[in-house]
């Protein structure tokens, strides 16, 4: 059984230095700490689990989404789950509800439990108080990247609301309504409200006023009979395809009809827009390749020291039949 001592001889450090690079406490140079899981990975070396004190204990990985219900984060973590099956981690979860509040908390919880390193989708990173402690090796997943953590698989959401903006206008859309969650609990939501912005602006048509409301709750529920009133609009976008069947269910209660009298679009691609009549309009997102993209990126900087890395996938439009041309 290989040793910590002998960790210690391979890369260089003190023991105490080793025990304290895996263990993540004390003093440790970043450049020193990836020597010494260089050097553990390199020598097939298991640290004793910090709560059961057994040699072997199963490492794990947590892993922080915003609503284990959406269909998106499932996604990723599902592929995340599978990818870290076959590299012999158990996975640790804990959701935010989409709170930037309970995001420290949720993260605090994970690391109780001493992980290898942590998956997080957080509100904002820029902002996100889970992000200002000193943390184990870290991915974001579908946030981007910061100067402190500049590991992260993302999509362009910027990229993508300005291609779905655009489609709508080259249909003759000119009042294009965009309903999403709150933007400061969702950073992918902004994203993709700028790049709305971004289209309408070049082609020198006035945006509306976002119609911003909760992530978690009201969906079946929504009422957007003063924004109708207000605005008028020949389109919406909504921020994900959850919030686009809302809006397509309170479209109805007020006697409109998808396409016919309002187009609407989302973002996400889930499969049970695919079963809509008519399809729904969407950017598809690739959720479990970003999910198992996201895990091997982890595995490979927690325990083969590589270096921090970006990882941007592609989108794709889906066209369906819940917009038409005016």
């Amino acid at each position: 059984m290989t040793t910590l001592q002998q960790v210690a001889t391979r890369a260089g450090c003190s023991l105490a230095t080793a025990s304290r690079a895996l263990n993540r406490n004390g003093n440790v140079s970043d450049r020193m700490a990836r020597r010494v899981r260089r050097a553990a990975a390199e020598l097939g070396y298991r640290p004793i689990n910090s709560a059961s004190g057994r040699p072997g204990q199963r490492p794990v990985v947590g892993v922080l989404i915003p609503s284990i219900t959406n269909p998106v984060f499932a996604s990723s973590l599902s592929s995340i789950q599978n990818r870290m099956l076959v590299a012999g981690h158990g996975v640790l979860i804990a959701q935010s509800n989409y709170d930037p509040a309970r995001e420290a908390d949720a993260v605090a919880s994970l690391l109780n439990d001493r992980p290898t390193g942590l998956i997080l989708t957080v509100c904002d990173p820029a902002t996100s108080v889970a992000l200002m402690a000193s943390l184990p090796p870290t991915v974001l997943l579908h946030n981007m990247p910061t100067a402190l953590f500049p590991a992260a698989v993302t999509v362009d959401n910027r990229s993508a609301g300005h291609e779905l903006t655009a489609l709508l206008i080259g249909l003759g859309h000119r009042r294009i309504l965009f309903v999403s969650g709150a933007f400061a609990t969702s950073d992918r939501a902004r994203f993709r409200h700028e790049g709305y912005r971004d289209a309408m602006a070049e082609s020198g048509i006035p945006p509306l006023e976002a119609v911003q409301i909760p992530f978690v709750s009201g969906y079946d529920q929504l009422d957007l009979s003063a924004a109708l009133s207000m605005f008028s609009p020949t389109a919406i976008i909504a921020s994900n395809d959850l919030l686009a069947f809302g809006v397509i269910g309170a479209l109805r209660r007020e006697g409109l009809s998808v396409p016919k009298d309002i187009s609407v679009a989302g973002f996400d691609g889930i499969s049970i827009g695919r079963l809509m009549d008519p399809p729904l309009t969407t950017i598809e997102m690739p959720d479990a390749s970003m999910g198992a993209a996201a895990a091997s990126l982890l595995l490979d900087m927690a325990e083969n020291a590589a270096p921090a890395r970006h990882l941007d996938v592609a989108y794709m439009l889906r066209r369906g039949g819940t917009v038409r041309a005016v």
